[in-house]
């Protein structure tokens, strides 16, 4: 097939992204995305270098996505309502791509890079940084780095709770709605902070 080398890049990240949606992650393949594309596996190599940074472009677009969803909230003067807000539009969204989602979950439970690349790195504190201003709302008297410090481990939880909202491995352990467990964390973690806030 011909075409330039952006139309080409453009057109196998629209196709391997369909294939994520409509087939899951596991079906993103050098060999599937040949064969769904036209183009060679020479070719996508060529493209990308490596699948795994087909997968990071692929992931910084579903960041993007979910960044947009995010900002889309009608912002309140109450921090804690807000806090809640953005994790129900984080679940929402998550539950919406649950493919694309897992795509980049897994993506990070199996990374073999030491670093990941800068670019890619700022847009995953792009993703944190949107919780920053109410977090600090709710707790002025942390110390900066302590309250970075605090959403981070806040967002690493959520983090790795929201692969539960992509699979049904544990449906049949567990009635609890999966909206609500990630509610019950957040409030439950906000809560435990302010008791340990107001004890200092």
């Amino acid at each position: 097939m011909n075409g330039s080398k952006d139309n080409i890049r453009k057109l196998l990240l629209k196709t391997g992204r369909t294939l994520v949606k409509e087939k899951g992650a596991e079906f993103l393949t050098a060999r599937k995305l040949s064969d769904a594309s036209g183009y060679s596996i020479g070719t996508i190599y060529n493209q990308f270098g490596t699948m795994d940074n087909f997968i990071m472009e692929q992931n910084r677009k579903t960041m993007d996505e979910l960044l947009q969803y995010m900002r889309g909230i009608f912002a309140e003067d109450d921090a804690y309502l807000m806090l809640n807000r953005y994790l129900d539009t984080f679940v929402a969204f998550v539950l919406a791509n649950q493919n694309l989602w897992f795509l980049l979950y897994n993506f990070h439970l199996n990374a073999v890079y030491k670093k990941l690349p800068k670019d890619y790195l700022r847009k995953m504190v792009e993703v944190t940084s949107i919780w920053q201003t109410y977090f600090d709302k709710v707790y002025p008297n942390l110390q900066p780095k302590e309250r970075q410090l605090s959403l981070h481990v806040l967002w690493l939880a959520l983090f790795s709770v929201s692969s539960f909202l992509t699979t049904q491995a544990l449906d049949n352990f567990s009635r609890v709605n999966k909206k609500n467990l990630c509610k019950l964390l957040l409030n439950t973690y906000l809560a435990g902070l302010t008791v340990l806030n107001e004890k200092q």
